[in-house]
Parts: C-alpha cells; sequence; structure tokens
C-alpha cells in the first residue's frame, strides 16, 4: 500500500480551494451563495477524534504485542490494513472538503460587516482547521500502522534464505 503523500493532500486542498473560491464568486453574481453549514466542522472533527482515538488504540495494542505483554490483545493484520485505507480515504476527502470550505471563506472575507455571511465565514475557517485535524489524524493512524522496514528490500542483490 502506497503512503499518503502531503504534498497530494495540498494540490487537492489547493485546487479545491481556488475552484471553490471562483465557484462562489460567480454563484454570488448570480443569485445568493448556499450557506456553510454549522455541522461541516463538527462532523470533521468527529472523524478525527475517531481515527485518533482509533490510532491511540491501535499503537497501545502494537505496542503491547511487540512487548510481548501477558494477555495483550493482538492486532489483526486486516483490521489495520482497513483503519489505514480509512485513514487515507478520511484524509483525501477532508483535504478536498476543507479546500471547498477555505475557498469560500476567502470569498466571505469581503463581507465580513454583514453579520450572516460573518457567521459563515467562522463555520468555513472552523471546517478547514477540523479538515486539517482529520489529515493529522489520518498521517499518525497511517505511522502507527507502517510495518518496520525489511532489511532485505533495501538490498535487491542480497541472497534470499533457502
Amino acid at each position: 500500500m502506497k503512503e499518503l503523500r502531503i504534498r497530494v493532500l495540498a494540490g487537492v486542498f489547493v485546487v479545491a480551494g481556488v475552484l471553490s473560491w471562483a465557484g462562489a464568486r460567480l454563484w454570488n453574481s448570480v443569485g445568493t451563495l448556499p450557506s456553510v453549514p454549522l455541522a461541516a466542522p463538527v462532523v470533521l472533527a468527529l472523524i478525527a477524534v475517531i481515527l485518533l482515538a482509533t490510532a491511540l488504540s491501535l499503537r497501545a495494542r502494537l505496542k503491547a504485542q511487540r512487548e510481548r505483554v501477558p494477555g495483550a490483545k493482538g492486532v489483526d493484520p486486516m483490521m489495520a490494513a482497513r483503519a489505514v485505507v480509512f485513514a487515507q480515504a478520511s484524509a483525501l476527502v477532508a483535504a478536498l472538503v476543507a479546500g471547498m470550505y477555505g475557498g469560500t471563506g476567502v470569498f466571505l472575507l469581503e463581507y465580513l460587516d454583514i453579520p450572516a455571511r460573518r457567521d459563515q465565514s467562522i463555520y468555513a475557517g472552523l471546517s478547514v482547521v477540523a479538515g486539517l485535524g482529520v489529515i493529522a489524524a489520518a498521517v499518525f493512524m497511517e505511522r502507527v500502522c507502517k510495518l518496520p522496514e525489511d532489511e532485505d528490500d533495501d538490498h535487491p542483490g542480497a541472497a534470499t534464505a533457502a
């Protein structure tokens, strides 16, 4: 499984932000801009908390397994793989959503004198922060579930044991 690249996430964030900013400008000139829901930062923060709790639980279980603690509950490799896939998918979606709300929030900065638009810009900013929290928790989860490097992989010419 390929490791999540921060450059890809940053690229998704920037492209989504620019497209969202341009779309918000266009939409506002045609009619009314859709509002940023209050639930957006709440849901993103909830996903970040779930990812972080899962990563901390897996880290503790893996540590107990490595130290051979009696009665320690091991980690099923398939569960760890599913957790990594969930983390990577969450990070990509969070980068997209945070970029989208970031672009909308930048557009809304022009209208801070209107109370409703000010609230929308606050919700958009909180969504960006919560999206970055999801990305951070996902990267942490990926690091927790990463397998130790195999020494033979670094030396392709090394003889294999028979």
